[in-house]
């Protein structure tokens, strides 16, 4: 059975984005119509592989100086493909794939895999292929997650810093404005604290909103009719994820946070499996910030972990033998 690769191009995005809606391991960060907001930032080179005729699998990714990348310009990527994909073609796509782009004089393929919570099934093949391959891991993340079928308690402190939101009345409102945020909490504290700018322009995010608007939602924090704390969220199949959160001076004295969390976790995103808080990690993974992860971790959250690889594109020979 026979894998042909090819660069994407604008041409096939309709075939992209419904391969990534059948997936068993995409979500919409992995649609072109969210892809596209930051092409301006890194130039693509994201794969498209056909079986025949019919497309099985795509690669976001992006290059530069003979290195492609899956993808730095997302929160995760890798192999996106159907649940009619099963190991044995996975290790002979890979294989493909690392031919393709030795061929295009490409010497290294850099992964950060998508976390199986956000697989709908289990989806783990490319990380075995990886294996095969002898792929170098790189970097290792520790992720925040609540698994809402299996649920802890919040700790005694966290409920009381939630009772002292509720007593200062403070007010959640969901909303499709993400500006006064951005400019109000957002900006000046992510200037304070680490002297750089969010990720996304507020007006990028808006966007992005009208685009996918069941996938990103929007909520701010209020008290007597001033905004104190805010978050936005991206919402997949199976997992609730705050992109951006953050409060003002006085969040732990006015539980603003603690709150707002507590609202997200039992009431807006209670039916979904996972609540993924995020990395709590600095430099590649090595160092952990222990308040932050202790923060989350009172909310009931537990470790999860995102793996990030390289392999050397000469190494495809080392998937010839790998079926017996």
């Amino acid at each position: 059975m026979g894998y042909t690769v090819i660069k994407y191009s604008e041409s096939y995005s309709n075939e992209w984005n419904d391969l990534v809606s059948r997936s068993k391991n995409g979500t919409f960060l992995l649609n072109r119509s969210f892809m596209e907001y930051h092409s301006d930032r890194f130039e693509d080179f994201s794969l498209l592989v056909f079986e025949n005729d019919m497309l099985v699998a795509v690669l976001p990714a992006h290059v530069k100086d003979s290195l492609v990348y899956s993808h730095w310009g997302l929160t995760y990527g890798g192999l996106v493909y159907t649940d009619k994909l099963k190991l044995s073609s996975v290790l002979k796509i890979l294989k493909a794939i690392l031919v393709f782009l030795q061929e295009n004089a490409v010497t290294t393929l850099h992964v950060k895999l998508i976390p199986s919570i956000y697989h709908k099934i289990p989806a783990d093949e490319l990380s075995y292929a990886l294996f095969v391959a002898n792929a170098k891991l790189t970097r290792k993340d520790s992720l925040c997650i609540i698994d809402n079928f299996n649920k802890l308690p919040f700790t005694k402190t966290r409920k009381e810093s939630i009772r002292r939101g509720a007593k200062n009345e403070l007010v959640i409102k969901e909303e499709p404005d993400f500006k006064l945020f951005w400019d109000k909490i957002l900006i000046p504290n992510l200037h304070a604290k680490h002297e750089v700018k969010p990720v996304h322009t507020a007006e990028e995010m808006m966007l992005l909103h009208k685009k996918f608007p069941d996938s990103i939602r929007h909520f701010n924090v209020y008290h007597k009719n001033s905004i104190v704390a805010g978050t936005t969220v991206f919402i997949t199949d199976t997992v609730a994820h705050p992109q951006y959160i953050s409060g003002n001076k006085d969040k732990n004295e006015s539980g603003s946070l603690d709150f707002l969390y507590a609202y997200l976790i039992n009431e807006v995103f209670a039916d979904k499996r996972f609540f993924d808080f995020g990395i709590s990690n600095e430099e590649e993974g090595r160092k952990l910030n222990e308040g932050l992860v202790f923060w989350k971790e009172s909310f009931g959250a537990r470790t999860l972990v995102q793996d990030f690889y390289e392999v050397e594109t000469a190494n495809h020979f080392l998937l010839d033998n790998v079926l017996i």
